[in-house]
């Protein structure tokens, strides 16, 4: 009876239609299209030459060549090119001094500087790479063009460029693809904050007075079935959008599945109900739904900082460190990278369901005690209600 009247309610009031199932599939459209690219490509920087010799041509094509960075702006002194970065219109500034050839081909060691903005962290960071990469790929060549002018073999100068050649094998994720790991962390972060202000709403609603809390007891056949009742339509909901996500990255971005599909599944479920349980006991605690609701907003809201995407958790204080412990997100992100990216074995993925399924008990727990204390203590309940619209008016 509790689980079809929550339905009809949910028919009667658009609010929640849009806050459970078009406030989601809107925010996943939205983060589907800036994230549509994947991988950031042909960043645009500044070039200030002040050499105009050979090498430093083909130092700027070969900058211009990778797939990171573009050279976009050709300035004529410092300045202009400090201007174009504070500006935005570009990421980086490329400085080759006067005498490069000549210095280079003489044995010194002339200095190529680049300039970058570290507040803009990924991008500076794709840039930085990008002429990284392009520079020193330069340089061997021009060494190795000096050791084979002087007769040295080209095997020979080869080997005394490179006596440890280093293998690098990326894991995981090797195209730096945004779309298979911070896309795929924004919905459940996203998600989460939905869930927690939606059930503090809708339960908070029944709860706010003693006289509800009885129709919704008595509609529910007992205060246990009715609250399961209420809850169950909102996680079918949200499983739902949670699934339609999931269906866009896999089919659209082309997120690989490494992972075993149902752990993902049982992952999705547990941390689901473990944020409408928060969300459950912020509406029975605190009076009216509107304190609930502000006061999950304020807990879930920034929690995507602590969920060790952006910053990697181990680099974080203890506070952040430990509060990052406490949000149902943080184990649900791991168990989905676990299950989607890494491909960890199943004998390896149980702890984050396992600290999902111990947020599901502890959070149930704590709503039964809540729900025992209202039911022993109707009259105190009403005495508070009374009080609460006396001071309000």
């Amino acid at each position: 009876m509790a689980f079809r009247r929550e339905f009809d309610r949910l028919y009667r009031t658009p609010f929640l239609i849009f806050a459970t199932v078009g406030l989601p599939l809107l925010l996943i459209g939205l983060l589907g299209i800036v994230f549509s690219a994947g991988l950031a490509t042909r960043l645009p920087i500044a070039v200030l030459d002040l050499d105009g010799s050979d090498l430093s041509r083909t130092i700027v094509r070969t900058v211009d060549a990778t797939p990171d960075t573009a050279v976009a702006f050709r300035v004529a002194d410092l300045s202009e090119g400090r201007k174009l970065i504070l500006s935005g219109k570009a990421h980086g500034l490329l400085y080759l001094p006067e005498h490069l050839e000549r210095d280079v081909f003489a044995g010194r060691r002339p200095e190529v500087v680049f300039f970058y903005n570290t507040q803009t962290l990924t991008i500076g960071n794709l840039t930085l790479r990008g002429v990284s990469a392009a520079v020193p790929s330069v340089e061997a060549g021009i060494r190795l063009q000096l050791r084979t002018a002087e007769g040295q073999p080209v095997d020979a100068a080869r080997a005394d460029l490179a006596p440890v050649p280093v293998q690098a094998n990326p894991l995981f994720n090797p195209t730096l693809n945004y779309a298979h790991f911070l896309l795929a962390a924004l919905l459940p972060a996203v998600l989460q904050v939905i869930i927690v202000t939606t059930m503090a709403y809708s339960v908070g609603r029944d709860a706010a007075t003693p006289h509800r809390f009885r129709v919704m007891r008595r509609l529910g056949g007992g205060l246990w079935r009715a609250m399961a009742g209420k809850i169950l339509p909102y996680t079918l909901l949200f499983l739902a959008v949670l699934g339609i996500s999931d269906a866009v990255l896999f089919g659209v971005f082309e997120m690989p599945l490494r992972g075993n599909r149902y752990i993902l599944l049982l992952a999705a479920v547990l941390f689901i109900l473990a944020t409408q349980l928060i969300g459950t006991l912020l509406a029975l605690v605190l009076r009216p739904a509107a304190s609930a609701i502000s006061v999950g907003t304020l807990i879930f809201a920034p929690s995507f900082g602590y969920m060790g995407i952006g910053f990697p958790r181990l680099g974080m204080n203890d506070f952040a460190y430990q509060w990052g412990k406490l949000i149902p997100g943080t184990w649900y992100l791991m168990a989905r990278i676990d299950q989607t990216i890494r491909g960890t074995p199943v004998d390896l993925s149980w702890w984050p369901i396992a600290s999902l399924g111990i947020f599901v008990l502890v959070f149930a727990s704590l709503v039964a005690l809540r729900l025992i204390a209202l039911r022993a203590s109707p009259r105190a309940e009403r005495v508070k209600d009374n009080m609460h619209r006396e001071a309000t008016t």
